[in-house]
C-alpha cells in the first residue's frame, strides 16, 4: 500500500465541489480533478463563463465522469434547486483558480453566478486557491478582499512565486498539486494535533571519515518525513530536524538540516523546550571516526585500523532531562535485526519513553528504504500493540492515534 492509496482512504466518497474560474491556470485544474477521481472521490465540477472560455467543460465531465454545472438555471434541472442541492450534499469545496474578480465577489458577499450562490448555501469548507498577475494580486483590494475571505473562515492557499502567463516573473501561481493536496486532505481531516508542537527527526546521519568519504547507515528518511506530514496534516506545527535525504519535505513544516549526530544533538536541544512531543525516528550513528582526514586517504594496498568514538545518545539524554515530567512526550524507534520486541522493551525502560515504535529492520517490507512497515507499539505498561502491513504514510497516521490518546 503506497501514498497514493492512503489519499484514496482519505478521500474515497467524499462529495467534492470543484469551483474553476476565468483564468488560463484552469488547464492545471484539470489535473486536480484528475488525482481527485482517480482518489475515488466524487467530483463536481461547477464553471464560471469565464472559466469556460479557457478550458471545455467537455475536459472535466470526462476527468470526472459527472455532470459539469456552468449556469444557475440549467434547462433539464426541471424544478430541482441546484444551488441548494448541490450545496447541501457537499463535503468540500475547492476554488481553484480563483482569479481578482472572483475573489472580490467572494469577499463581498455576490450572488450572481452559481458558483458564488454555492458558497454562500453551502456549509462545507470552502478551500480557495488564487492564481492572477503578480501586481493584481498584491494590490491592496486583492489583500484585503482574501483578509475578508479568512474572516468568513475560508482557507486561502496562498500562490507560488515563478513565471507567470504573462510572462511576468513573481507571486501569483496556481500552487502545485502536492502543496494543494496537502491543504485539502487537511481539511477533511481530524485536526486533534492543533495546537501541539511537534519535534521529529529523521533520516541517517554522516560521520565524516575524510573530504570524499563518510560512515552512514541505509536510513532513507520515509518514516520520518511521513510523521512530519501526517503530523502538520492533523494540525501541529512540525519541526522536522532531517540527516541527509532524498526526499522534499512535506509543505508547511519547519525543517532543519543536519549532517553528523553531533549537529544533530545541537538542533534537538536548542528545540526540545518548544515541544510538546518528540519524535526521534532519525537513525544516528553511534559511532564517528576518532579523526576526521583533511586529505583523502590515498589506497595504498595496506590495512588500515579506524578508530571510532562513541556520538551522544539523544534519545538517553532526552529521557533523562524528562525524568517525571508529562511533557514533552518522548517517543523512540527501535530498529532491530534480532530480538526485537525484547530490544524495544529494554531501550523504552533505559531511556525513559512514553511509547516506543519497533521494527524488523531484516523483514522484506519493513526495513530501510521499503515502501512500507510493519510496526509494533509498546507504551509504558509494555503492553504490545501490532500494526499491519501499510504505506508509511498510513503507519505514521496510526502512530499518531495512539499519541494523541497520550496528549489527552
Amino acid at each position: 500500500m503506497h501514498e497514493d492509496a492512503h489519499m484514496k482512504t482519505l478521500l474515497t466518497g467524499k462529495k467534492i465541489l470543484f469551483g474553476i474560474t476565468g483564468s488560463i491556470a484552469a488547464y492545471k485544474a484539470a489535473e486536480w480533478v484528475r488525482e481527485l477521481t482517480k482518489a475515488e472521490a466524487e467530483v463536481t465540477v461547477v464553471m464560471t463563463a469565464a472559466a469556460a472560455r479557457f478550458v471545455s467543460s467537455l475536459t472535466f465531465a470526462a476527468l470526472s465522469g459527472r455532470r459539469v454545472y456552468t449556469g444557475m438555471f440549467e434547462p433539464d434541472a426541471g424544478e430541482e434547486m441546484t444551488h441548494i442541492s448541490l450545496a447541501r450534499e457537499c463535503d468540500l469545496f475547492i476554488i481553484a483558480p480563483a482569479t481578482a474578480q472572483s475573489i472580490a465577489k467572494l469577499a463581498c458577499g455576490f450572488a450572481d453566478d452559481l458558483l458564488s450562490t454555492l458558497v454562500l448555501a453551502g456549509k462545507a469548507k470552502v478551500l480557495v486557491f488564487p492564481a492572477m498577475n503578480s501586481n493584481m494580486y498584491c494590490h491592496a483590494a486583492t489583500q484585503a478582499n482574501i483578509i475578508q475571505l479568512q474572516k468568513y473562515g475560508y482557507e486561502v492557499v496562498a500562490p507560488e512565486h515563478g513565471e507567470l502567463a504573462c510572462g511576468d516573473e513573481g507571486i501569483g501561481r496556481l500552487v502545485d498539486w502536492k502543496i494543494a493536496k496537502e491543504s485539502l486532505l487537511s481539511a477533511i481531516t481530524d485536526q486533534d494535533l492543533q495546537d501541539q508542537t511537534i519535534l521529529i527527526t529523521a533520516g541517517p546521519t554522516w560521520e565524516s571519515l575524510d573530504p570524499a568519504r563518510h560512515l552512514s547507515n541505509r536510513s532513507s528518511g520515509k518514516m520520518g518525513y511521513s510523521l512530519a506530514g501526517t503530523a502538520k496534516r492533523r494540525g501541529a506545527r512540525v519541526i522536522l530536524i532531517s540527516g541527509p535525504t532524498a526526499i522534499d519535505p512535506p509543505p508547511g513544516v519547519e525543517i532543519v538540516n543536519i549532517v553528523s549526530a553531533q549537529q544533530m544533538h545541537d538542533a534537538v536541544m536548542e528545540h526540545y523546550s518548544s515541544a510538546d512531543v518528540v519524535v526521534m525516528a532519525a537513525a544516528v550513528s553511534d559511532y564517528r571516526p576518532g579523526r576526521a582526514m583533511v586529505q583523502k586517504i590515498k589506497k595504498d594496498g595496506k590495512s588500515v585500523s579506524l578508530e571510532l568514538l562513541p556520538n551522544p545518545d539523544i534519545l538517553k539524554k532526552l529521557g533523562q532531562k524528562k525524568k517525571k515530567s508529562k511533557r514533552p512526550l518522548l517517543i523512540g524507534f527501535a530498529a532491530e535485526s534480532r530480538d526485537h520486541i525484547n530490544e524495544g522493551k529494554r531501550k523504552l525502560t533505559e531511556k525513559n519513553l512514553d511509547l516506543i515504535v519497533i521494527n524488523d529492520i531484516l523483514a522484506q517490507d519493513t526495513g530501510f528504504g521499503a515502501a512500507t512497515n510493519q510496526v509494533s507499539i509498546m507504551g509504558r505498561d509494555y503492553q504490545l500493540e501490532n500494526m499491519p502491513l501499510s504505506s508509511k504514510e498510513k503507519c505514521a497516521d496510526m502512530i499518531w492515534n495512539k499519541i494523541v490518546t497520550l496528549l489527552h
